[in-house]
């Protein structure tokens, strides 16, 4: 499960900046300039407290890519850019974070379909890209800012296609943003035993988005965008850190509504933990207590090998001494009293964001197991049964005969593709949220499946995203591209920008979706023909509780 989790986690993040060449040929036999790009020292430039800085024109969107929002220090907190003359120029996507390798690139099949787009890497990585309609007209856009997914160990804010952010900014005249922060080892390494220096060092990554959303704060008016008007929205680890920042006190009143994509963190790291991959890292290196500093200038790929063994034997001691309480373990967040003061959202939904609306919501299907067991994919019941017993042992009939009542024409291998490693999560977020008697939660699940080779993908982890993205042409890989395909984004994406506009995510072509609360369990479900639903999988959820999930 770990190596499906890396596998696709790591998957939700890139985006394209190049015309692809069926784009190129539709544009071709077109009389418009639709596809032409205007780039010189007139067009799109923009100020920022820095400097200005220089993109381009596409579409009709003024585009500006790896423009620097902070710069720090290994394992130190962020802090302003340096500042420049001149005109910067911003056309080109920024390095990303440094991570380890992505494995997906080894199956030809998840290569094709999520096509992602690496980049390089280097630490010098705290970058952010902007779409807008327009920077000199005056008006107040809402801004809508894109957290990537790969857990807190891997990802950019480019990664997918499906992250580009010109056809959601087109469409809903919205100022879109994604960026890069530090990550794994670099962003979320506590090392607040040694000292006050490194007090920070646990949640450099987290602060990182901090001041991504502070030079949004600061600078966004100059590109059509209302600050005072911000949707952080996210998927997978993305979900995470958005559940994060709605607990982070230096975040509060940096954004006004959030979205949680399959990403559902009640719980994060605690620093007795987060402690022990600190001093099992130094044990590793063979440093001394008062060689602490020599981390900060070690090669990379040495403090990442050294941190991999590190999580991995603080994992067993942690588990000794009465295991581990959150859903990741390794690198993430922490609870350090001071950065994050408590857990997100266990018990109760965090105090400073009650009157931000929340969209909460998962896919039917998240991490497949058929897609990636080729031989389950024509399961029979027989061999379903076999499968699940593994897991439910002399409960497995008790469980199928609850699914039968839910999903009475489902086929066998919906018996373990149907997700029950986010979903339980999503209900338990809205629920705490709901209990605060503040703004409203709407819920949703995405059960679309793709086309893309005779359907393997199924609605799997980040199949959403092209749709909320306005992005289901470009990222045709994994979406097929076709004509269903666009009429769900139109919704859905009208959906996000409504949400993002007034806090509503009701859209045309969309049954009346109203906020969820635990009694109605209100629930979009997101397919070819959408239907909201009521607490329909309530009695599901409740049994296979008894047999939780074990995090990542």
């Amino acid at each position: 499960m770990k190596k499906i989790y890396y596998l696709l986690s790591a998957a939700v993040l890139l985006s394209l900046s190049t015309i692809s060449s069926v784009e190129a040929q539709e544009c071709s036999k077109s009389s418009k300039s639709c596809c032409e790009i205007k780039a010189s020292s007139s067009d799109a430039i923009a100020q920022t407290k820095y400097g200005k800085v220089g993109g381009f024109v596409e579409k009709g969107v003024q585009i500006f890519k790896g423009i620097p929002y902070a710069k720090a220090e290994r394992f130190m907190p962020p802090v302003a850019p340096q500042s420049w003359e001149g005109i910067r120029s911003s056309r080109a996507y920024g390095p990303t974070a440094p991570q380890g390798k992505r494995m997906g690139w080894y199956s030809d099949e998840n290569a094709f379909a999520f096509n992602w787009n690496d980049g390089f890497s280097d630490e010098d990585c705290l970058r952010v890209n902007v779409w807008t309609p327009a920077t000199s007209d005056s008006k107040k856009r809402p801004v809508m800012v894109w957290l990537h997914g790969g857990g807190y160990s891997a990802g950019s804010g480019q990664e997918l296609p499906s992250y580009d952010g010109t056809n959601l900014a087109k469409k809903g005249d919205v100022v879109v943003v994604t960026l890069n922060h530090r990550l794994n080892v670099l962003g979320f390494l506590d090392l607040s035993a040694y000292g006050e220096k490194y007090a920070k060092s646990g949640n450099a990554g987290l602060l990182d988005l901090v001041a991504a959303l502070e030079w949004v704060r600061d600078n966004i008016s100059n590109f059509g965008g209302d600050p005072s008007n911000v949707t952080i929205f996210g998927q997978s680890g993305g979900g995470g850190k958005v559940s994060t920042l709605l607990a982070t006190p230096s975040a509060k009143g940096l954004f006004h509504k959030a979205i949680v994509q399959s990403g559902s963190m009640l719980r994060t790291m605690e620093q007795r933990d987060s402690r022990l991959i600190g001093k099992a890292i130094m044990a590793e290196l063979g440093l001394k207590d008062s060689e602490v500093d020599k981390l900060q200038t070690l090669p990379y790929e040495q403090l990442l090998a050294a941190g991999e063994e590190a999580v991995k034997k603080a994992r067993v001691e942690a588990e000794k001494s009465g295991g581990t309480s959150s859903f990741i373990f390794g690198w993430a967040p922490i609870v350090d009293g001071n950065v994050i003061p408590v857990q997100p959202f266990d018990p109760v939904a965090p105090a400073q964001s009650k009157d931000i609306p929340m969209m909460i919501g998962s896919t039917l299907h998240e991490f497949t197991m058929s897609t990636y067991v080729p031989q389950l994919r024509n399961a029979t019941m027989e061999q379903a049964k076999a499968f699940l017993t593994q897991r439910y042992g002399d409960k497995t009939d008790e469980y199928i005969n609850i699914f039968k009542k839910i999903y009475p024409n489902f086929a066998p291998k919906d018996l373990f593709d149907t997700d029950f490693t986010f979903r339980p999560g999503c209900v338990a977020q809205a629920d705490v949220k709901v209990a605060q008697g503040g703004a409203p939660v709407y819920m949703y699940i995405f059960s679309w499946e793709s086309p893309v080779l005779d359907g393997m993908f199924r609605s799997t982890h980040c199949m959403e995203i092209p749709f909320t993205m306005n992005n289901v042409e470009l990222h045709r890989t994994m979406t097929g591209g076709g004509a269903a395909a666009q009429a769900l984004a139109d919704k859905m994406s009208s959906a996000w920008i409504n949400f993002a506009r007034t806090g509503n995510p009701n859209a045309e072509g969309l049954p009346k979706w109203n906020p969820y609360t635990s009694k109605s369990g209100d629930t979009m479900f997101f397919d070819n023909e959408c239907e909201v639903k009521h607490n329909h999988d309530k009695e599901l959820i409740k049994f296979v509780m008894q047999f939780p999930t074990r995090g990542f």
